[in-house]
């Protein structure tokens, strides 16, 4: 496994890729969580065409791509990841592009059908989401799904006794404005009470590129 830079840009990037990440990951496994993910992938899937590549910005462990793979086999898919261990139990799943590496260092080397992000963009410095919003635009052939924490406004939340590592926004508010090329195609929200498949309280945005 290739070893992942310690040269970080923010304080953000070497929370994730410390400690706290080992244990977020030990924590979040599981077939019930790849069940809900499942779930939520189906219905955004089902809003696309043509879509047979796809690449998360943000992977963890995989439990999201591992569900995408239930839905599509055949999808060629990719992952970012900064935490090592993560990386190490995402490249025991066959098939799957790894790329070591912190979000702010990656370089589009292909385009994708479908790029996305879960829960990523609420953790990122908010100076450098321009930078992140940039790097999904580009690597994007097609869609871009946004599955975070909604706000109109931005606003810091209080991160298991942490200060400076969760903010929510309308992050596809603001890359809807960045880009004049991209249109909505569809949202949705997921409710942490949905008594068949609870995921956090996250609104999924897709978007489009239509230049």
């Amino acid at each position: 496994m290739k070893e992942i830079s310690k040269d970080y840009r923010t304080e953000q990037e070497r929370f994730w890729a410390s400690q706290f990440g080992d244990h977020y990951s030990d924590r979040n496994q599981g077939e019930a969580i790849v069940a809900t993910d499942t779930a939520l992938f189906a219905k955004i899937l089902s809003c696309t065409k043509s879509v047979d590549s796809l690449i998360e910005f943000g992977a963890n462990t995989g439990l999201n791509l591992i569900a995408i793979r239930r839905l599509r086999p055949d999808m060629e898919l990719s992952a970012i990841e900064i935490n090592t261990r993560a990386v190490s139990l995402l490249e025991l799943i066959k098939g799957i592009k790894v790329y070591a590496i912190s979000i702010l260092d990656f370089e589009p080397d292909t385009l994708r059908d479908l790029v996305f992000t879960k829960g990523v963009l609420i953790h990122m410095n908010p100076d450098m989401l321009p930078r992140v919003y940039d790097k999904l635009y580009q690597t994007s052939r097609r869609y871009i799904c946004l599955a975070e924490y909604y706000n109109p406004t931005p606003v810091e939340v209080t991160y298991h006794g942490h200060h400076g590592y969760l903010f929510k926004r309308d992050f596809a508010g603001e890359m809807l404005d960045r880009f004049d090329d991209l249109q909505l195609v569809n949202y949705g929200f997921t409710y942490h009470r949905d008594p068949h498949f609870p995921q956090d309280d996250l609104t999924w945005f897709l978007l489009e590129k239509t230049g």
